[in-house]
């Protein structure tokens, strides 16, 4: 009969220190059977004295010849090839895979890390001398994470690797006790092993600042408190307002009587500890009647010129602004800024800019616009004097610019200045322009039938005034003499009664 193989060795896997059997029947043979490890042959005989953990199991009679191998080791992991060598017969190769474990995860830093918060660091775990290599997955808090980068490096025999992975973390206050972990596995130990390491988080404090009440009047008094976290412990506060240090406030609270400047300038509250400082600040909600913040700038301006006066008010709750004209009610704006387009000189005059903070308060700045142009005369076309008294004539140039020259005329007169005959014309400089006086000395009849011209110029041209001096009437002589009688028996009354009473007075006592 033909001598061949029944069963021949098939690859197999085998974890590090399980057994192993490698199968080998021959049929029809009796004659020597042995088996070889990459070539190299292992021996004849069931015992095999050079391999220890080796030896052929079975019964020669039924042609086996099987390899046992126990407690599989590295140096296991070979092709290994069964062989009739009296019929010049071989099996087919067989490949021995051995598979390591790896050794237990290790966390560089591990059981505890000191990080600081808001500095980026990699946590490290390392899985040793698997085969195949390990796999790691990172936990944190038992929640598996992604992202980390893995590595892996073959060691000197060429079949175990060791696995390095990295999960970068950017650590915050919130971290402060959390556990990470990571889980190695391969084909053999599916399961797995964890390593585990737990955070420590040195952070600047963390701070909350609020205040009490939220809403206040001037003048009144609020409390400002500082809540704050640190690790490591806080070792102090510092308080500011608008950035000037307060010199007496160094604890978590600050009390104080708020002005309308705590609603623009914030106050802040500075926490510090052996990591850093961390500052917050906040504002007011001060309720404050308007103050002025820019004022409005009297302008001088040509005529047919655009003009924009501006006024800025602060004001808590928000304000209400009008321009207006004075003595006039109409609103010509409600924004910080009048505008004015093509300006005449009856634009020309004092601009009121008002604000309003419902039920706090009001305030109001005035402004004088001044349009340049020949002299405006604004006097009353009809003045009064009184016969044989001494009367005024007034003339009244409120005009821009100022009138380089004023002259009087009546008849065949010319005056600007000084003394003619029983006239006399003096200047004088107001607030609000320039007031020419053309005084009469002894006011005669002919002085009401003269009509009186006052002519006043400057670089833009002449302004003229036609006015007319009117006798003024004299009280009839029957009121004068009533009102004095009714004056004595005013005063005949007043002392009768003072007598009377001082003579009662004296008879009570």
């Amino acid at each position: 009969a033909q001598t061949r193989f029944v069963e021949e060795p098939e690859d197999q896997t085998v974890v590090a220190g399980q057994r192993i059997v490698l199968s080998c029947v021959v049929l029809n043979y009796s004659g020597i059977v042995q088996w070889t490890k990459d070539g190299l042959a292992l021996g004849m005989g069931q015992g095999l004295k050079a391999w220890p953990r080796y030896r052929v199991v079975g019964t020669a009679d039924s042609g086996q010849y099987n390899l046992e191998i126990s407690e599989a080791e590295l140096s296991d992991d070979a092709t290994y090839e069964c062989q009739a060598t009296e019929a010049a017969l071989r099996s087919r190769r067989a490949k021995l895979t051995v598979l390591i474990p790896p050794e237990d995860p290790t966390i560089d830093g591990a059981p505890e890390i000191l990080l600081r918060a808001g500095t980026p660091y990699n946590l490290t775990c390392r899985a040793r001398s698997a085969k195949p290599a390990a796999t790691i997955v990172w936990y944190r808090d038992g929640l598996q994470q992604d992202g980390a980068i893995t590595t892996t490096e073959v060691l000197a025999d060429g079949k175990r690797e060791t696995t390095t992975s990295q999960l970068a973390i950017n650590p915050t206050d919130l971290d402060i006790g959390r556990v990470f972990s990571c889980r190695s596995t391969n084909d053999a130990i599916p399961g797995g092993k964890e390593a585990f390491v737990k955070l420590n988080v040195h952070h600047p404090p963390t701070v909350t600042l609020s205040i009490q009440p939220q809403t206040v009047q001037e003048g009144e008094r609020v409390v400002f408190t500082c809540m704050a976290t640190a690790n490591p412990e806080i070792k102090g506060y510092r308080w500011a307002k608008g950035g000037v240090l307060i010199e007496d406030a160094r604890e978590n609270r600050y009390d104080t009587q708020v002005d309308y400047t705590f609603f623009t300038e914030p106050v802040s509250c500075e926490v510090h500890n052996d990591i850093g400082s961390t500052n917050v600040s906040t504002l007011v909600d001060v309720h404050f009647a308007p103050r002025i913040v820019v004022d409005p700038k009297p302008t001088v301006t040509d005529i047919g010129s655009d003009v924009t006066l501006t006024c800025v008010w602060s004001g808590n709750p928000p304000l209400t602004l009008t321009w207006t004209k004075k003595e006039s009610n109409m609103v010509l704006s409600n924004s910080n800024q009048l505008y004015l387009k093509s300006v005449t000189q009856a634009d020309a005059g004092q601009y009121i800019c008002k604000a309003i903070v419902p039920r706090i308060g009001v305030g109001e700045r005035e402004v004088t616009l001044f349009v340049n142009g020949p002299p405006i005369i604004s006097s009353e076309p009809v003045q009064y004097a009184a016969r044989g008294d001494r009367g005024k004539v007034e003339c009244f140039i409120g005009s821009t610019p100022p009138p380089d020259r004023i002259a009087w005329a009546w008849k065949e007169n010319i005056l600007e200045a000084g003394t003619l005959e029983r006239y006399t014309v003096e200047r004088a400089n107001t607030g609000s322009g320039v007031l020419s006086t053309l005084t009469i000395n002894n006011v005669m009849d002919a002085d009401f039938q003269t009509r009186y011209n006052c002519t006043a110029w400057n670089s833009f041209g002449p302004g003229t005034a036609i006015i007319q001096l009117e006798e003024k009437e004299a009280l009839p002589v029957g009121i004068i003499a009533g009102a004095t009688i009714g004056a004595s028996i005013l005063l005949i009354s007043f002392l009768l009664a003072l007598t009377c009473f001082l003579y009662r007075r004296r008879k009570g006592s």
